[in-house]
């Protein structure tokens, strides 16, 4: 995100409480272009912050060719010093959903540890046996900045292009939603591989252009209701009921977009309840 946008990002979350000091704006200012040019990143966005009860884990991520694919993520505890963040995989993405429970500590080399039993050899001779398993606070904020852009990652209509080659690159040609059109959830979409969209019919698939309808929009998200959308001046907002701290705005009639997510990095597993 740029600097206008982050700008934007942090008004809107500033009401939380949630935001940045001006040394840390000042040092992300600085690290982040130091940043772009040691990884030969085309663009490096500031994510968002990710609180812990000892420290907090600023994220960043650099973007080269493909603006949903080619995308790496790193964490920094003090705005300057960056690591990069192991690519999520399955086998990681299932011990961290096993292992790791409550809030984030602020630690990365902290270990969140689950023992199971289970039960080894059949028959009369099976034994059952204790089988600890241990998983790191990096690996867990890794799983959980994936969680956070597969679920609820925002870009509005038109914004992002895909070329016949599969490519996914910034639309230089979008100007904005127009006001009505910035008032309707169908018109926001998922910047992640799409689930639904697969499952249309041919007729449901020809009144969409594939050169920008490549992604699920907002409005087929499951529970209903799990998106907040309003206008605050002359910006829309939308706030994710699901992430809480997650926000982003677009300036109608403008290129202008993005989004931040502010929190502790817990889902808000009751949502289905509440609505």
């Amino acid at each position: 995100m740029d600097s206008n946008a982050l700008y934007y990002s942090l008004e809107l979350v500033s009401g939380n409480g949630l935001t940045l000091s001006c040394e840390q704006k000042a040092a992300l200012q600085t690290s982040l272009v130091i940043l772009k040019r040691n990884y030969r990143f085309t663009r490096v966005l500031f994510w968002g912050k990710i609180l812990g009860i000892k420290g907090d884990y600023f994220i960043a991520q650099g973007i080269t060719e493909d603006e949903m694919r080619d995308k790496k993520t790193l964490y920094s505890l003090n705005c300057m010093d960056w690591q990069l963040l192991p690519p999520p995989t399955d086998t990681m993405l299932a011990e961290v959903s096993a292992a790791a429970k409550g809030r984030f500590t602020g630690d990365p080399s902290f270990e969140y540890e689950r023992v199971e039993t289970r039960r080894q050899g059949e028959g009369d001779e099976a034994m059952k046996e204790e089988f600890t398993m241990k998983v790191s606070e990096e690996k867990r904020l890794a799983a959980t900045v994936s969680a956070i852009d597969r679920e609820v990652s925002v870009v509005p209509r038109g914004a992002f292009i895909r070329s016949p080659h599969g490519t996914v690159q910034t639309n230089r040609s979008f100007q904005g939603l127009s006001c009505s059109e910035a008032g309707k959830l169908n018109n926001y979409l998922h910047f992640t591989e799409p689930k639904y969209l697969k499952k249309k019919s041919i007729l449901e698939m020809a009144d969409l252009d594939p050169s920008i309808d490549f992604l699920d929009p907002l409005s087929e998200d499951i529970p209903k209701g799990s998106w907040s959308l309003q206008f605050e001046g002359n910006v829309c907002v939308l706030r994710s009921l699901l992430w809480l701290g997650l926000t982003f705005f677009h300036v109608p009639m403008t290129p202008q977009h993005g989004y931040i997510y502010m929190g502790d990095g817990l889902k808000n597993m009751d949502l289905p309840f509440m609505l």
